[in-house]
């Protein structure tokens, strides 16, 4: 399970995200954060995008939302456009490349893209920068 913890069912990479990387680097108040996250799938809760309403992630019939004869769902619809409008990043096509490739080989992938090019610290792409040198970028755009 912890090699796929950062592997999100709905195909965020959560190492990536905000709320995971204040907690990690010892961030949460200067990010004006009460709590952070160690990754969805230790944290067992229901999604509030996705897990909440689907009974599939919930009882565990499958792990992955590219698994599912609905794919893509309304929620997973719903918010896959709000992550490109603003992030530029697509949870439908990091689903599929979970399928293509593996889950393993895709959180390579995405470690990968989201260190940064300057330090080798780690990107957060809901404040587009660099939590080690405050490099600002977003590694989907380019």
């Amino acid at each position: 399970m912890e090699n796929n913890n950062l592997a999100a069912p709905c195909g965020m990479y959560c190492g990536m995200c905000r709320q995971y990387l204040a907690l990690k680097k010892g961030l949460l108040e200067e990010k004006g954060l009460k709590l952070g996250c160690q990754g969805c799938r230790i944290r067992n809760k229901n999604c509030v995008f996705i897990r909440r309403d689907c009974s599939k992630l919930r009882k565990k019939e499958i792990e992955y939302c590219y698994e599912c004869e609905e794919m893509p769902c309304n929620n997973l619809k719903k918010i896959d456009k709000i992550y490109i409008d603003r992030y530029s990043l697509s949870f439908i096509k990091n689903l599929r490349r979970i399928e293509e490739i593996g889950v393993k080989s895709w959180l390579q992938e995405q470690k990968e893209l989201y260190t940064c090019p300057e330090c080798g610290g780690e990107i957060c792409i809901h404040d587009g920068e660099c939590y080690d040198c405050g490099l600002k970028i977003n590694p989907n755009i380019g």
